[in-house]
C-alpha cells in the first residue's frame, strides 16, 4: 500500500512538471472580432503550490502582478492591451486584431509573497474574415474597463444593444479604456468612472433610433451643450451603468468606403529643360545708422548717466570730516579720539612684552602730552565715567 502512495506521489509530481513545462495556450481569433482573455489568478496560484491542496491542506490567496509581451520583444503588439487593477485582482489581455498573423505572448506572473514567478505562453493565431460592414460606436459614462472585459458583462451590454438595435446577429468589435482615447483621470471618489468606449457591428442597417444620432437637429443640441434626452422609445439599458452617451454616439458605415487615391505616375527621373539659370538680384542697400544708434548709442548714454547719478550720491552728498566733528559734542569728539590713541597704543605694545605699561592705565592723564593732571583740575576729562560698580565690595582687597 505504502509502495502504491509512492507511485503515486511520484506521477503527480511528473505531471505538474510536465504541465508547467509546456504551459502553452493556444486560441484563434477571426479578424476584426474583439478579443479577451483573463489572467485567473487560481491559475497561477496552482502552479505556485500545486501539492499544497492534495498532502498540506492548505490554499493560499497571494496578490500577484502580471507582466505581458511578445515573445523576443519587451512590449506586446499593437492591437493587444493589458490591463490590472490591484495584484488581488485577476489581469485581462484585451484587444481587436486588424491583420491575420499569429502572435506569441508571454505570460509572467509574480507572486508577491513569497517572489516566485510563474511563465505560460499564450499563442493567438488570428484568421482572415470579412469585416462587419456597419458598425456603431457607443461610450458608456459609468464603466471602467476592468469591469467591462468580463464575459458577464459583455453579454448585457450586447442585449442592451441588441435591443437598441432591432437585431440579435451583433458582434463587439472593440473595447477601449477612456483613458487611451485622451479622456481625463477621474477624482478619486465615488461615482467617477474613467469611461468605456464599446464599438459593435453587424450585417444589418443601422434602426431608426441609430440613425437619429445622424439628423442635424441632434448634432446642433450636442454642439450647443445641451442635455440632449433619450429619443423616444430608445431607451433600452437594463442596467443604469449601461446607458450610452448619446452625443458620443458614432455610427461608421464600411460600405461607403472612398476609393483609394490613383497610384502616382513614374517619370522618366530626367529634369525638364527650363532655360538657363537667372541668379537673384542683390537686394537693396540699407543704412544701418540708426539701427547703430539704437543698438549702441542709447544704451551707452544711459550708462553714463547711471554713473554720474552713482557719482553725485557717493561723493557729492557726503557731510566731511571737518563739518562732521563740528557737529559732534566735544565730550564724545573727545573719547573718540582717545580710543584711537589707546588701540594704536595697544597695537605698539604687542610687539615689545618689556613695554611700560599704558598711560591710559593710569587714574588721570592727558593722553596728548602723556602728563597727569591733579585730580581736582577743572578742565581734565577723565576718559570714562566714574560708575558705582555693585560687585567692588565683594572683590577681595589686598
Amino acid at each position: 500500500m505504502a509502495g502504491c502512495r509512492s507511485w503515486v506521489f511520484y506521477l503527480t509530481v511528473c505531471a505538474v512538471s510536465l504541465f508547467e513545462a509546456n504551459a502553452e495556450i493556444k486560441v484563434t481569433i477571426p479578424v476584426g472580432k474583439f478579443f479577451t482573455y483573463e489572467l485567473l489568478r487560481e491559475t497561477f496560484q496552482n502552479d505556485f503550490e500545486p501539492l499544497s491542496k492534495l498532502y498540506a491542506g492548505r490554499l493560499y490567496d497571494d496578490p500577484m502582478i502580471f507582466k505581458c509581451n511578445r515573445q523576443t520583444f519587451p512590449d506586446l503588439p499593437e492591437w493587444l492591451r493589458f490591463t490590472q487593477r490591484h495584484p488581488y485582482d485577476n489581469g485581462f489581455l484585451y484587444g481587436t486584431p486588424m491583420s491575420a498573423g499569429k502572435s506569441v505572448i508571454e505570460i509572467y506572473a509574480i507572486n508577491k509573497r513569497s517572489y516566485e514567478a510563474a511563465r505560460h505562453i499564450l499563442v493567438i493565431k488570428a484568421t482572415a474574415e470579412k469585416m462587419l460592414p456597419y458598425q456603431a460606436e457607443f461610450f458608456l459614462k459609468l464603466r471602467e474597463i476592468e469591469k467591462v472585459l468580463p464575459s458577464s458583462v459583455q453579454d448585457e451590454i450586447k442585449q442592451d444593444v441588441q435591443n437598441l438595435w432591432d437585431t440579435e446577429a451583433l458582434e463587439i468589435v472593440n473595447i477601449t479604456n477612456a483613458l487611451d482615447r485622451g479622456g481625463r483621470v477621474p477624482l478619486p471618489l465615488a461615482g467617477h468612472f474613467e469611461g468605456v468606449y464599446v464599438k459593435v457591428g453587424s450585417e444589418q442597417y443601422f434602426s431608426d433610433c441609430l440613425l437619429r444620432v445622424t439628423t442635424p437637429e441632434h448634432q446642433k443640441q450636442c454642439r450647443a451643450g445641451d442635455k440632449v434626452k433619450v429619443p423616444g422609445g430608445c431607451n433600452f439599458c437594463s442596467i443604469p451603468s449601461n446607458c450610452i452617451t448619446w452625443c458620443k454616439t458614432e455610427l461608421f458605415d464600411l460600405t461607403k468606403r472612398q476609393p483609394a487615391p490613383p497610384a502616382p505616375t513614374m517619370g522618366s527621373g530626367i529634369l525638364e529643360d527650363g532655360g538657363d539659370f537667372n541668379p537673384p538680384e542683390s537686394p537693396p542697400s540699407r543704412d544701418f545708422f540708426p539701427d547703430y544708434i539704437v543698438t549702441v548709442i542709447v544704451p551707452l548714454i544711459l550708462a553714463i548717466i547711471l554713473c554720474l547719478l552713482l557719482s553725485y550720491i557717493m561723493f557729492g552728498r557726503r557731510e566731511g570730516v571737518e563739518k562732521r566733528n563740528a557737529r559732534t559734542n566735544q565730550i564724545q569728539l573727545y573719547h573718540h579720539h582717545t580710543i584711537h590713541g589707546n588701540s594704536d597704543e595697544l597695537r605698539n605694545m604687542a610687539g615689545d612684552r618689556g613695554a611700560p605699561s599704558p598711560m591710559s592705565t593710569l587714574p588721570m592723564f592727558n593722553s596728548r602730552t602723556g602728563d597727569r593732571a591733579a585730580p581736582l583740575q577743572s578742565d581734565s576729562i577723565p576718559l570714562i565715567m566714574a560708575q558705582h560698580d555693585p560687585y567692588s565690595d565683594t572683590l577681595p582687597r589686598k
